[in-house]
Protein backbone atom coordinates (compact mmCIF):
# COMPACT_ATOMS: atom_id res chain seq x y z
CA UNK A 1 0.00 0.00 0.00
CA UNK A 2 1.52 3.30 -1.11
CA UNK A 3 0.29 6.46 0.59
CA UNK A 4 1.04 10.11 -0.09
CA UNK A 5 0.30 13.03 2.21
CA UNK A 6 -0.01 16.21 0.15
CA UNK A 7 0.53 19.08 2.54
CA UNK A 8 2.59 17.57 5.36
CA UNK A 9 2.25 20.53 7.72
CA UNK A 10 0.90 20.28 11.26
CA UNK A 11 -1.94 17.85 10.53
CA UNK A 12 -0.51 16.11 7.48
CA UNK A 13 2.89 15.73 9.11
CA UNK A 14 1.34 14.21 12.23
CA UNK A 15 -0.74 11.80 10.14
CA UNK A 16 2.24 10.82 8.01
CA UNK A 17 4.47 10.37 11.07
CA UNK A 18 1.98 7.96 12.67
CA UNK A 19 1.62 5.91 9.48
CA UNK A 20 5.37 5.80 8.85
CA UNK A 21 6.10 4.62 12.40
CA UNK A 22 3.50 1.88 11.92
CA UNK A 23 5.51 0.59 8.97
CA UNK A 24 3.58 1.93 5.99
CA UNK A 25 5.11 3.19 2.74
CA UNK A 26 4.38 6.92 3.00
CA UNK A 27 5.66 9.91 1.01
CA UNK A 28 5.26 13.44 2.38
CA UNK A 29 4.84 16.49 0.17
CA UNK A 30 5.89 19.74 1.82
CA UNK A 31 7.88 22.86 1.03
CA UNK A 32 10.06 25.61 2.46
CA UNK A 33 11.88 25.45 5.78
CA UNK A 34 9.70 22.59 7.03
CA UNK A 35 10.68 20.38 4.08
CA UNK A 36 14.34 21.35 4.41
CA UNK A 37 14.32 20.45 8.12
CA UNK A 38 12.65 17.08 7.50
CA UNK A 39 15.23 16.21 4.84
CA UNK A 40 18.13 17.22 7.07
CA UNK A 41 17.07 16.15 10.56
CA UNK A 42 13.90 14.11 10.10
CA UNK A 43 10.38 14.76 11.37
CA UNK A 44 9.84 15.01 15.13
CA UNK A 45 6.47 14.79 16.85
CA UNK A 46 5.98 15.75 20.49
CA UNK A 47 3.12 13.66 21.83
CA UNK A 48 2.27 12.85 25.46
CA UNK A 49 5.40 14.76 26.50
CA UNK A 50 7.59 12.44 24.43
CA UNK A 51 9.67 13.37 21.39
CA UNK A 52 9.79 10.72 18.66
CA UNK A 53 11.41 11.16 15.26
CA UNK A 54 11.32 9.48 11.89
CA UNK A 55 13.08 10.07 8.60
CA UNK A 56 10.36 10.25 5.95
CA UNK A 57 10.50 10.18 2.20
CA UNK A 58 9.64 13.79 1.44
CA UNK A 59 9.63 16.06 -1.59
CA UNK A 60 8.26 19.29 -2.97
CA UNK A 61 7.54 17.60 -6.29
CA UNK A 62 4.82 14.99 -6.72
CA UNK A 63 5.56 13.92 -10.27
CA UNK A 64 8.57 11.82 -9.23
CA UNK A 65 6.91 9.98 -6.34
CA UNK A 66 5.20 7.34 -8.46
CA UNK A 67 1.63 6.05 -8.40
CA UNK A 68 -0.27 5.91 -5.12
CA UNK A 69 -3.05 3.78 -3.67
CA UNK A 70 -4.19 6.56 -1.34
CA UNK A 71 -3.57 10.29 -1.45
CA UNK A 72 -4.45 12.38 1.60
CA UNK A 73 -4.88 16.06 0.79
CA UNK A 74 -4.22 17.95 4.01
CA UNK A 75 -3.73 21.36 2.45
CA UNK A 76 -5.92 24.36 3.10
CA UNK A 77 -8.74 24.26 0.54
CA UNK A 78 -7.60 27.42 -1.26
CA UNK A 79 -4.21 25.83 -2.08
CA UNK A 80 -5.58 22.80 -3.88
CA UNK A 81 -6.78 24.07 -7.31
CA UNK A 82 -3.28 25.15 -8.30
CA UNK A 83 -1.86 21.70 -7.50
CA UNK A 84 -4.54 19.47 -8.99
CA UNK A 85 -2.66 18.67 -12.20
CA UNK A 86 0.46 17.69 -10.27
CA UNK A 87 -1.57 15.61 -7.81
CA UNK A 88 -3.08 13.75 -10.76
CA UNK A 89 0.39 12.53 -11.83
CA UNK A 90 0.20 10.12 -8.87
CA UNK A 91 -3.12 8.61 -9.99
CA UNK A 92 -3.55 5.09 -11.16
CA UNK A 93 -6.93 3.64 -12.06
CA UNK A 94 -8.09 2.98 -8.50
CA UNK A 95 -6.26 5.68 -6.54
CA UNK A 96 -8.46 7.02 -3.73
CA UNK A 97 -8.19 10.69 -2.74
CA UNK A 98 -8.99 11.54 0.88
CA UNK A 99 -9.98 15.16 1.49
CA UNK A 100 -8.62 15.73 5.01
CA UNK A 101 -9.19 19.45 5.53
CA UNK A 102 -11.70 21.77 7.16
CA UNK A 103 -14.86 23.15 5.64
CA UNK A 104 -17.26 22.30 2.86
CA UNK A 105 -15.47 20.12 0.27
CA UNK A 106 -15.85 20.76 -3.47
CA UNK A 107 -17.53 17.37 -3.96
CA UNK A 108 -20.24 17.98 -1.33
CA UNK A 109 -23.22 17.80 -3.72
CA UNK A 110 -21.93 14.77 -5.67
CA UNK A 111 -24.91 12.48 -6.33
CA UNK A 112 -26.80 14.05 -3.44
CA UNK A 113 -30.58 13.62 -3.54
CA UNK A 114 -32.68 16.58 -4.58
CA UNK A 115 -32.60 19.49 -7.00
CA UNK A 116 -29.00 20.44 -6.18
CA UNK A 117 -27.49 17.11 -7.20
CA UNK A 118 -23.95 17.66 -8.56
CA UNK A 119 -24.06 21.41 -7.87
CA UNK A 120 -20.51 22.80 -8.14
CA UNK A 121 -19.59 25.12 -5.25
CA UNK A 122 -18.22 28.21 -6.96
CA UNK A 123 -16.09 29.65 -4.17
CA UNK A 124 -14.29 26.32 -3.60
CA UNK A 125 -13.78 25.08 -7.16
CA UNK A 126 -14.57 28.05 -9.41
CA UNK A 127 -13.25 26.50 -12.63
CA UNK A 128 -14.34 22.92 -11.81
CA UNK A 129 -10.73 21.76 -12.01
CA UNK A 130 -11.04 19.52 -8.94
CA UNK A 131 -14.35 18.05 -10.09
CA UNK A 132 -13.05 17.36 -13.60
CA UNK A 133 -9.48 16.27 -12.81
CA UNK A 134 -9.61 14.55 -9.43
CA UNK A 135 -13.24 13.50 -10.09
CA UNK A 136 -15.68 12.87 -7.22
CA UNK A 137 -15.61 9.10 -7.84
CA UNK A 138 -12.11 8.96 -6.32
CA UNK A 139 -13.13 10.74 -3.14
CA UNK A 140 -13.23 9.46 0.41
CA UNK A 141 -14.42 12.16 2.79
CA UNK A 142 -12.59 12.84 6.02
CA UNK A 143 -13.22 14.98 9.09
CA UNK A 144 -10.04 15.88 10.97
CA UNK A 145 -10.05 16.31 14.76
CA UNK A 146 -6.45 16.41 16.06
CA UNK A 147 -5.12 19.75 17.28
CA UNK A 148 -1.48 20.11 16.23
CA UNK A 149 1.02 22.90 15.65
CA UNK A 150 4.38 23.27 13.94
CA UNK A 151 6.50 24.77 16.71
CA UNK A 152 9.59 24.97 14.51
CA UNK A 153 10.45 23.56 11.07
CA UNK A 154 10.46 19.77 11.25
CA UNK A 155 8.88 19.67 14.73
CA UNK A 156 5.16 19.16 15.33
CA UNK A 157 3.47 19.37 18.71
CA UNK A 158 0.40 17.20 19.17
CA UNK A 159 -2.03 18.93 21.51
CA UNK A 160 -5.03 16.62 21.56
CA UNK A 161 -7.14 14.21 19.53
CA UNK A 162 -6.32 11.41 17.10
CA UNK A 163 -9.57 10.88 15.19
CA UNK A 164 -9.90 11.11 11.41
CA UNK A 165 -13.48 10.10 10.59
CA UNK A 166 -13.84 8.59 7.11
CA UNK A 167 -16.81 8.19 4.79
CA UNK A 168 -17.66 7.36 1.21
CA UNK A 169 -19.87 10.10 -0.29
CA UNK A 170 -22.60 7.49 -0.85
CA UNK A 171 -22.20 6.00 2.64
CA UNK A 172 -21.07 2.58 1.41
CA UNK A 173 -18.72 0.30 3.35
CA UNK A 174 -16.27 -0.32 0.51
CA UNK A 175 -13.12 -2.42 0.47
CA UNK A 176 -10.98 0.67 -0.14
CA UNK A 177 -12.30 2.57 2.87
CA UNK A 178 -12.05 -0.49 5.14
CA UNK A 179 -8.43 -0.98 4.08
CA UNK A 180 -7.31 2.56 4.88
CA UNK A 181 -9.35 2.64 8.12
CA UNK A 182 -7.59 -0.52 9.32
CA UNK A 183 -4.20 0.89 8.32
CA UNK A 184 -4.84 4.04 10.35
CA UNK A 185 -5.98 1.97 13.32
CA UNK A 186 -2.65 0.11 13.15
CA UNK A 187 -0.99 3.52 13.38
CA UNK A 188 -2.79 4.22 16.68
CA UNK A 189 -5.26 6.59 15.04
CA UNK A 190 -9.03 6.47 15.31
CA UNK A 191 -10.50 6.18 11.82
CA UNK A 192 -14.18 5.25 12.14
CA UNK A 193 -16.12 4.74 8.91
CA UNK A 194 -19.28 6.85 8.87
CA UNK A 195 -22.43 6.21 6.87
CA UNK A 196 -23.14 9.94 6.68
CA UNK A 197 -19.84 11.80 6.45
CA UNK A 198 -21.64 14.98 5.37
CA UNK A 199 -23.33 15.17 8.77
CA UNK A 200 -19.97 15.01 10.51
CA UNK A 201 -18.54 17.62 8.12
CA UNK A 202 -21.32 19.98 9.20
CA UNK A 203 -21.00 19.19 12.89
CA UNK A 204 -17.38 20.29 12.86
CA UNK A 205 -18.03 23.13 10.42
CA UNK A 206 -20.73 24.87 12.44
CA UNK A 207 -18.14 25.46 15.13
CA UNK A 208 -15.29 26.36 12.80
CA UNK A 209 -17.32 28.90 10.84
CA UNK A 210 -17.85 30.83 14.08
CA UNK A 211 -14.81 30.12 16.29
CA UNK A 212 -12.09 30.44 13.65
CA UNK A 213 -12.94 33.91 12.32
CA UNK A 214 -13.89 35.14 15.81
CA UNK A 215 -10.47 34.06 17.04
CA UNK A 216 -8.88 36.22 14.35
CA UNK A 217 -11.14 39.19 15.16
CA UNK A 218 -10.34 38.96 18.90
CA UNK A 219 -6.84 37.47 18.76
CA UNK A 220 -7.83 35.04 21.52
CA UNK A 221 -7.44 31.33 22.17
CA UNK A 222 -10.63 29.26 22.36
CA UNK A 223 -10.83 29.18 26.16
CA UNK A 224 -10.50 32.96 26.52
CA UNK A 225 -12.70 33.67 23.50
CA UNK A 226 -15.60 31.70 24.96
CA UNK A 227 -15.37 33.24 28.42
CA UNK A 228 -16.84 36.36 26.85
CA UNK A 229 -20.66 36.18 26.78
CA UNK A 230 -20.95 38.46 23.73
CA UNK A 231 -18.63 36.19 21.75
CA UNK A 232 -20.65 33.16 22.83
CA UNK A 233 -23.85 34.89 21.70
CA UNK A 234 -22.40 35.74 18.27
CA UNK A 235 -21.09 32.17 17.86
CA UNK A 236 -24.49 30.78 18.88
CA UNK A 237 -26.37 32.92 16.33
CA UNK A 238 -23.94 32.01 13.52
CA UNK A 239 -24.28 28.33 14.33
CA UNK A 240 -28.07 28.66 14.48
CA UNK A 241 -28.06 30.10 10.94
CA UNK A 242 -25.93 27.14 9.82
CA UNK A 243 -28.44 24.69 11.34
CA UNK A 244 -31.20 26.24 9.20
CA UNK A 245 -29.12 25.34 6.15
CA UNK A 246 -28.52 21.86 7.55
CA UNK A 247 -32.28 21.37 8.04
CA UNK A 248 -32.94 22.32 4.41
CA UNK A 249 -30.28 19.81 3.31
CA UNK A 250 -31.76 17.12 5.59
CA UNK A 251 -28.60 16.95 7.70
CA UNK A 252 -29.50 16.21 11.35
CA UNK A 253 -27.72 17.73 14.34
CA UNK A 254 -26.07 15.07 16.50
CA UNK A 255 -25.46 17.43 19.45
CA UNK A 256 -26.90 20.77 20.49
CA UNK A 257 -25.30 24.13 19.71
CA UNK A 258 -24.64 24.62 23.43
CA UNK A 259 -22.80 21.29 23.56
CA UNK A 260 -20.75 22.28 20.51
CA UNK A 261 -19.72 25.56 22.18
CA UNK A 262 -18.93 23.77 25.44
CA UNK A 263 -16.77 21.23 23.59
CA UNK A 264 -14.76 24.01 21.92
CA UNK A 265 -14.16 25.74 25.25
CA UNK A 266 -12.78 22.49 26.68
CA UNK A 267 -10.04 22.41 24.04
CA UNK A 268 -8.37 25.00 26.24
CA UNK A 269 -5.58 27.41 25.42
CA UNK A 270 -5.41 26.52 21.73
CA UNK A 271 -5.10 28.93 18.84
CA UNK A 272 -7.36 27.97 15.96
CA UNK A 273 -5.62 27.13 12.71
CA UNK A 274 -7.03 30.35 11.25
CA UNK A 275 -5.53 32.46 14.03
CA UNK A 276 -2.19 30.69 13.58
CA UNK A 277 -2.31 31.49 9.86
CA UNK A 278 -3.29 35.11 10.52
CA UNK A 279 -0.39 35.64 12.91
CA UNK A 280 2.00 34.19 10.33
CA UNK A 281 0.66 36.41 7.56
CA UNK A 282 -0.80 33.50 5.60
CA UNK A 283 -3.99 33.43 3.57
CA UNK A 284 -7.04 32.44 5.60
CA UNK A 285 -9.34 29.54 4.68
CA UNK A 286 -12.45 31.72 4.68
CA UNK A 287 -13.96 30.30 1.49
CA UNK A 288 -14.27 26.70 2.72
CA UNK A 289 -15.32 27.64 6.26
CA UNK A 290 -17.53 30.68 5.82
CA UNK A 291 -18.10 31.81 2.22
CA UNK A 292 -19.24 28.32 1.12
CA UNK A 293 -21.86 28.31 3.89
CA UNK A 294 -23.10 31.69 2.70
CA UNK A 295 -23.16 30.44 -0.92
CA UNK A 296 -25.24 27.41 0.05
CA UNK A 297 -27.50 29.60 2.18
CA UNK A 298 -28.10 31.87 -0.82
CA UNK A 299 -28.77 28.80 -2.96
CA UNK A 300 -31.45 27.71 -0.47
CA UNK A 301 -32.80 31.28 0.07
CA UNK A 302 -31.74 31.27 3.72
CA UNK A 303 -30.51 34.57 5.19
CA UNK A 304 -27.28 34.50 7.20
CA UNK A 305 -26.88 37.98 8.78
CA UNK A 306 -24.61 36.91 11.65
CA UNK A 307 -22.34 34.86 9.37
CA UNK A 308 -22.24 37.82 6.97
CA UNK A 309 -21.25 40.15 9.82
CA UNK A 310 -18.48 37.82 11.01
CA UNK A 311 -17.17 37.54 7.45
CA UNK A 312 -17.13 41.31 7.01
CA UNK A 313 -15.39 41.85 10.35
CA UNK A 314 -12.64 39.36 9.68
CA UNK A 315 -12.06 40.84 6.23
CA UNK A 316 -11.64 44.27 7.86
CA UNK A 317 -9.16 42.75 10.30
CA UNK A 318 -7.16 41.24 7.44
CA UNK A 319 -7.09 44.52 5.53
CA UNK A 320 -5.54 46.28 8.55
CA UNK A 321 -2.83 43.67 9.02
Amino acid sequence: MKICIVGAGAIGGYLGFKLINAGFDVSLVARGAHLKAMKHSGLTVIENNKEISCFPKCSESMSDLGKMDYIFITLKAYSIPGLVNEISTMFKENTAVITAYNGIPWWYFFNIEGSFKNYRIKCIDPNNIQWNTITPERIIGCVVYPATEIIEPGVIKHIEGNRFSLGEPNGAQTERISRISKAMARADLKAPVRKNIRQEIWMKLIGNLAFNPLSVITGETLDVLLLNEENKKIAYEAMKEATLIMDKLNVPMSISIDQRIEGAAKVGSHKTSMLQDYERGKELELDALVVAVKEIGDLLSIRTPTIDKILNEVKKRISKN
